[in-house]
């Protein structure tokens, strides 16, 4: 773990393809035998939300959780974890110490805002929100357009510590950027092909359903694991807590450092269309689009990857069963939002006129939001354009069949959205 980052990306030429036999640098591989022998001795136990809770009081010294309606989907998602998911033992280890740390963090929260109620009184600005699907050009656009100096986003370091850690001087995080940093290298270790298919640094834009992780209400366990029943679950609720609770983080994080306007970006958001016009009435929402025939089998190979950190066993398969039905529901449920509602919160934005002329798109969105394109946007999106080098972690390799999948198949389950929205074939 003393390589760099880059050194480490360096090795990777390109992405496996090999999904049922993740990669597992030596210690992870003898930790997990070991962790095996523990389980079958009956020394590992599964996760519980009773012991996750009393961790997570004790580990912050706090009791006060506030109204405590997360802890049912959190016990749906544990209850998944524990039947479905087939983890290894260090796999076990991540996913209780983020569940655990979430909890943490909402106890600290809370605590906070006891201490300081005029955080709720905080305005964001107006808002940019990224809702296009996986694989669209969403990571380019979002960092393109939080470089700007007026314009605040999520990042790295603040998803894993929204909040200030005890002791921390105050407007110093560095604590907080120490730990993400040991974090980043941490993944580069474990997983470095996941890199090139979607870099985690620790001081770039993040998307934010890692603070709606923070309700155990998100896509980001269905794609990190293999919980079909937490999933199914998570379409038949109404989120409009978690987004409310997502509105209060945004508060947080601003009163820590001011900005004049928001950017968010997850493909979580296509599928709450409709929650989030109530919730955010100050944002507009941008939707990318590209050939389905190319994001398909690339999500699908980001997936496979992101499951095999934590399980030995990942079907590529019932990955693509899974997703593909899933992204059918975003793009349906977020034309049904879009009909139902007035078309001046949206705009389209093409992953070909992007690559083609960022400039061009970034003012259009921000004359769309009417928010003022200054001449340090234009300056940070040009500097931004030149960061972001294609491959530079490795190139990502996948082919539509690993996955049972063919070109016809993904035209004739998303013929509809190409037409809808004019996608040329790529």
């Amino acid at each position: 773990m003393n390589w760099s980052i880059s050194k480490m990306a360096k090795a990777v030429k390109e992405t496996s393809t090999n999904y049922d036999s993740p990669y597992r640098p030596l210690p992870i591989a003898l930790l997990n035998t070991t962790g095996k022998v523990a389980e079958r001795l009956g020394l590992m136990s599964d996760l519980s939300v009773e012991k996750l809770v009393a961790s997570a009081k004790k580990k912050a010294g706090l009791n006060d959780f506030g109204d405590e309606w997360f802890l049912q989907p959190l016990s749906v998602l544990v209850d998944a974890i524990n039947q479905e998911a087939n983890l290894t033992p260090f796999g076990k280890m991540v996913q209780k110490g983020r569940l655990e740390a979430a909890l943490v963090t909402r106890l600290r929260i809370e605590h906070l805002l006891k201490q300081h109620p005029e955080i709720l009184d905080i305005e964001l600005g107006k808002i940019i929100l990224i809702a296009g699907l996986q694989r669209t050009g969403t990571t380019t656009l979002h960092r393109l357009i939080a470089a700007d100096p007026d314009m605040r986003a999520l990042i790295s370091w603040e998803a894993l510590n929204p909040i200030p850690l005890p002791n921390e001087k105050q407007g110093d995080p560095t604590p907080r950027i120490k730990q993400a940093k040991v974090a980043e290298k941490g993944l580069a270790y474990i997983a470095p092909e996941f890199f090139a298919i979607h870099p985690v640094e620790h001081d770039s834009p993040e998307e934010d359903v890692l603070l709606l992780d923070l309700c155990f209400m998100s896509q980001a366990p269905e794609a990190t694991m293999h919980v079909p029943s937490y999933a199914t679950w998570l379409e038949t609720q109404d989120h409009t807590r978690a987004y409310e609770y997502l509105r209060t983080l945004l508060k947080v994080l601003m009163w820590q450092k001011p900005a004049k306007n928001w950017v968010l970006k997850t493909p979580h958001h296509m599928e709450y269309l409709d929650v989030i016009l109530k919730v955010f009435p100050e944002a507009t929402i941008v939707q990318t689009h590209r050939d389905p025939q190319k994001t398909t089998g690339s999500f699908c190979s980001m997936v496979s990857h992101g499951r095999g950190v934590f399980s030995d066993e990942v079907d590529a398969k019932e990955v693509a069963r899974h997703w593909v039905r899933k992204v059918d529901r975003l793009m349906q449920r977020s034309i049904q939002v879009r009909e139902e509602s007035q078309e001046n919160r949206f705009v389209d934005v093409s992953y070909y006129d992007l690559l083609k002329d960022p400039q061009k798109e970034v003012k259009r969105i921000y004359d769309f939001a009417g928010i003022d394109y200054s001449e340090a946007a234009v300056k940070s999106v040009n500097e931004t354009k030149k960061r972001n080098v294609q491959n530079r972690y490795g190139k990502h390799v996948y082919h539509l069949k690993d996955f049972d999948l063919s070109r016809e198949q993904i035209e004739a389950q998303y013929g509809y959205y190409r037409e809808r929205y004019h996608i040329p074939f790529e």
